[in-house]
C-alpha cells in the first residue's frame, strides 16, 4: 500500500497557485503643496494612457479620488496595478468639477506628477510620466495657479 503523505506534503510546501495569476500592485500616497486657498475640492486622476492624460475623467480604467482642500490635503490610492502612470490635479475651488479657464488658461489650479515646467500649454505626457512599482510609494504634487 502506497502511502498519501508525500503527496499531501508536496501540496502544502507549494506556493498558492492563484499569487501567480494575480497582477502585481502597489499604492500611491499623495500630497498636495501650494493650495492658495481651502475652498472647494481637489480632484486627482491617475492614467496610464498618454493620448487622455489631459482628458483624464474620459480614460475608463483611469483611478479618480477627491478630498477637500486645505492645509494637509492627501489622498491615497489602493491597489495600483503596476506600470507607468501619470496624475492630473486639480483644485476645484468652486466645486463644479471642472478646470474653468479664461482665454484657455486655468483659472483654478493644476499639477501633475513629477511637477513639470508648465508656461504655455500643458506638459507632454513624458514630462510627467512616473513608474509605480510593487509595494508603497508617495508622490508629491504642487500646485500652480496662473489667474
Amino acid at each position: 500500500m502506497r502511502s498519501v503523505f508525500p503527496a499531501i506534503a508536496v501540496a502544502l510546501l507549494a506556493p498558492p497557485l492563484m499569487a501567480a495569476d494575480e497582477p502585481a500592485t502597489g499604492t500611491l500616497a499623495v500630497r498636495f503643496e501650494g493650495l492658495r486657498s481651502a475652498k472647494g475640492m481637489v480632484r486627482a486622476c491617475l492614467t496610464r494612457d498618454p493620448k487622455l492624460f489631459l482628458h483624464c475623467e474620459k480614460d475608463p480604467a483611469a483611478l479618480t479620488a477627491s478630498v477637500a482642500a486645505g492645509p494637509g490635503a492627501h489622498m491615497d490610492f489602493a491597489k495600483v496595478p503596476v506600470g507607468d502612470y501619470v496624475l492630473a490635479v486639480i483644485h476645484d475651488e468652486n466645486g463644479n468639477n471642472k478646470v474653468d479657464t479664461f482665454l484657455g488658461i486655468p483659472r483654478e489650479g493644476v499639477g501633475f506628477s513629477r511637477n513639470p515646467a508648465m508656461a504655455f500649454g500643458p506638459p507632454r505626457y513624458e514630462a510627467a510620466k512616473f513608474h509605480v512599482a510593487a509595494g508603497p510609494a508617495t508622490l508629491d504634487v504642487k500646485l500652480k495657479y496662473f489667474l
